[in-house]
């Protein structure tokens, strides 16, 4: 496998109130291409904060950060940009889409933004019919945002991030505003595209969820303190053993 993703020493540090508080201290990992890889940790030990500093939505203030070997802190806020838009898709806890589009448009809108040569808007517009259809919420692409349950916004949602054909899906609590039904489906979802080859990169604070991914990064006050390996989640695998074994790790972690 080659390495999509790579963190050297990577810091960031905020200033509030003139105190220094040190987010991240010096945090080393690589994800390999095909991975679905869980971030877990106590709350404000950094877990949202590393997603978005590798992930180039924030800046490290120290370190570097590799995208497919290209060193992502020495580009252009605009490169950046496209970088994000073309090569990543980003999932969050809440479902952020435009009210005055429909579903269909708003997971078509990055495929539009993007400008890929020689790619037509009806293109896009089947390929976003398509993932909706693969994430069984086609009977919902032409509704408001408003038309839809929870679970079903975030299978939109994931359509949206996959419209570009992403490198790597960067997920921040998918399943966090879902009930425990909808937050099954979804990650049921993810592991389907996992299983696909898309590597996925999520934040969690759910045993549920991230016994479902292939490896777990434990980070306690901005540093990765350990990691367990679970291997990748096959449709019949053993959930409740994954789920007591990642749990009784935590535990030995003092989660």
């Amino acid at each position: 496998m080659s390495t999509v993703l790579e963190a050297k020493d990577l810091c960031k540090t905020y200033i509030v109130n003139k105190k220094q508080n040190n987010v991240l201290k010096n945090v080393n990992l690589k994800i390999e291409e095909g991975e679905m890889v869980a971030i877990m940790g106590p709350s404000g030990s950094g877990k949202s904060t590393l997603l978005y500093s590798i992930s180039g939505m924030d800046r490290p203030t120290a370190g570097q950060v590799l995208f497919e070997g290209k060193q992502m802190d020495k580009l252009s806020d605009n490169e950046l940009s496209d970088l994000r838009l073309t090569k990543m898709g980003f999932i969050f806890q809440q479902m952020y889409m435009m009210r005055n589009l429909s579903i269909l448009d708003n997971v078509i809108l990055p495929g539009i933004k993007a400008k890929q040569k020689g790619v037509t808007k009806k293109e896009i517009e089947e390929r976003g019919r398509s993932l909706l259809h693969k994430f069984d919420v086609a009977q919902i692409a032409d509704n408001d945002t408003s038309e839809a349950s929870g679970g079903q916004l975030q299978r939109a949602c994931i359509a949206r991030s996959m419209i570009n054909d992403p490198k790597i899906i960067f997920a921040d609590e998918p399943t966090g505003a879902l009930n425990r039904s909808a937050s099954d489906e979804v990650m049921e979802e993810l592991a389907k595209l996992n299983r696909e080859d898309t590597t996925i990169l999520l934040v969690t604070h759910d045993v549920k969820v991230a016994a479902k991914c292939s490896r777990l990064l434990f980070i306690v006050d901005g540093n990765i303190k350990a990691e367990y390996n679970l291997g990748r989640y096959e449709a019949n695998s053993n959930l409740r053993d994954r789920e007591r074994n990642l749990s009784n790790w935590l535990m030995e972690q003092g989660w």
